[in-house]
């Protein structure tokens, strides 16, 4: 019988495994270096970095093919035409008519054979005119009217200067020489009315006597037209303060 040696029994080295020890102790080393001598270790991990080099290559895109164009097919010559499109018409709105205005209504005609129409400020013509202003003539003064032919005059009374009068202040000495001017309508009966002060010489409650005494105590003549009819007249009467002789 023959033995075999003892090397022959011996099994074949796993490589694998001894890649994988040897990897885990250069880690370890590594590990234990980088505690020690962080600084040393960093500097080989970047030399070792710096070797490395890596190229990448990247494909273009290919251009897509471009597809081939179809013409559109022409018409043939002599061939009608494509039917037109419908059109639609623009809306038109009319202006707003404007509404009508009701005519005014005639004028009244008039009647008259006049060739202006109106009162005028002007009458033609004498006309009575209403009472006139006469001027007087003192205490017997005689008025004339617009159509008055004969004027008004004093018929009867008088005023007594001194009696009828109230003494003004400072005496009556202080009106002498002066006096008051009224004026008034004459009736067709004789007697005033409307008296008005026209001008005045003399104190005011001397002249505020003047009127009604006037148509209190004097009657007159009335004025006359010229056939003889009594008519209104203004007529004026004027008071003269004078000494007593």
């Amino acid at each position: 019988m023959v033995q075999r040696g003892f090397a022959a029994k011996r099994k074949k080295l796993n490589w694998k495994l001894v890649v994988l020890i040897a990897l885990a102790h250069i880690l370890a080393l590594a590990g234990l270096a980088r505690l020690l001598m962080p600084e040393f270790t960093s500097e080989v991990i970047e030399q070792a970095t710096s070797i490395v080099t890596v190229t990448v290559r990247t494909y273009e895109d290919e251009e897509p093919e471009a597809e081939p164009s179809i013409a559109p097919p022409q018409p043939d010559e002599g061939a009608a035409g494509d039917e037109g499109r419908e059109a639609t018409p623009r809306p038109v709105i009319a202006p707003p008519q404007p509404l009508p205005r009701p005519s005014p209504a005639p004028r009244a005609t008039s009647t008259g054979t006049a060739n202006t129409s109106g009162a005028r400020e002007d009458g033609e013509g004498t006309g009575a005119g209403g009472p006139g202003d006469g001027t007087g003539s003192g205490r017997r003064g005689s008025g004339t009217g617009g159509a008055v032919a004969v004027g008004p005059s004093v018929r009867s009374g008088e005023l007594n200067e001194a009696r009828d009068f109230p003494i003004p202040e400072g005496g009556r000495e202080t009106r002498l020489g002066r006096s008051v001017t009224v004026h008034f309508t004459v009736t067709t009966a004789g007697r005033a009315r409307n008296c008005t002060v026209a001008n005045t010489q003399v104190d005011a409650a001397t002249t505020a006597r003047v009127c009604p005494l006037v148509i209190e105590r004097i009657r007159f003549n009335p004025a006359t037209a010229a056939d003889g009819t009594p008519v209104e007249a203004r007529y004026g009467y004027r008071v003269d303060f004078r000494a007593r002789s």
